[in-house]
């Protein structure tokens, strides 16, 4: 095998890390991949630790004993998540963007790959410590940054569906009241999806009255699945009292009114990134 440069070593490291966040690789995978020394590997991580963490590019980490190795970790300084936040409030603040109902027009935020992606780095960041065995989310808008949290902890995404469908074999049903509209609907999963005493993150993109999210607990309750936390894109500020509690999300929406009988949103970062 030719000889690898150090610059290209480091690349292809770079690059094989942040593609698979949150997943040990071992030294040998790496020195193997290179035909290098163990000695020489451990010197490129060092020199790819300092520079990620110089750039604020998230965070390489060595994972010591027999099992060990390194892994990459796409976590978020708080101030850098403040202020990519406080952007896109900006962005959605307004009156251009208000929906009957108290809602908010955002589907093309939910719909960047790029935006999603930093949030779900955000989130990520919120519950690395936590070790969730899988992400949980309701279809459908919910999807795209429950994905990238779970890409970026380096766990699958799991979907619960308002009906169970064929091809997924038997499911699980639960019945639940919707948070805004109080009015009774169903939840499924497939039996096959999750097994009982794994740890779940619930991420979806909305958050009212905590109807639907209550039901995801209880769902999950139903499979003997812990949930160790629950994050959102968007909270509303009212109403106060949820019908959950101890979750997480990125930025609170305010509907007042703007005279001429117009609504004007005030979105601003949730109060957890402030402190």
């Amino acid at each position: 095998m030719e000889k690898v440069r150090r610059n290209e070593r480091l690349s292809a490291m770079l690059k094989t890390l942040s593609d698979t966040p949150n997943h040990i690789f071992t030294l040998s995978t790496f020195c193997e991949m290179f035909g290098s020394a163990k000695s020489t590997t451990s010197e490129d991580i060092d020199i790819l630790r300092d520079v990620v963490t110089s750039f604020d590019l998230g965070e390489i980490a060595t994972v010591t004993g027999a099992a060990g190795g390194v892994m990459y970790r796409a976590t978020v300084r708080k101030s850098q998540a403040r202020q990519y936040i406080e952007g896109l409030c900006k962005q959605l603040s307004g009156t251009d963007r208000v929906l009957p109902g108290g809602f908010l027009y955002y589907s093309d935020i939910l719909s960047d790959p790029l935006i999603t992606r930093k949030m779900g780095a955000i989130l990520a960041t919120e519950y690395f410590d936590d070790e969730p065995d899988f992400v949980l989310t309701m279809e459908t808008k919910g999807i795209p940054v429950a994905l990238t949290t779970a890409h970026a902890l380096g766990v699958p995404l799991v979907i619960a569906r308002h009906s169970s469908k064929v091809y997924e074999g038997s499911a699980v049903n639960i019945n639940y009241v919707s948070g805004s509209s109080g009015n009774i609907q169903t939840m499924s999963l497939a039996r096959r999806a999750i097994s009982k005493g794994q740890r779940c993150l619930i991420v979806d993109d909305f958050l009212k009255g905590g109807g639907t999210a209550k039901g995801m607990i209880d769902l999950m309750r139903e499979f003997n699945v812990e949930v160790i936390g629950m994050a959102f894109v968007m909270s509303t500020k009212t109403p106060v009292r949820k019908r959950i509690s101890g979750e997480k999300s990125l930025m609170t929406l305010e509907i007042a009114s703007h005279g001429d009988d117009q609504e004007i949103a005030k979105v601003t970062p949730a109060p957890w990134l402030l402190t």
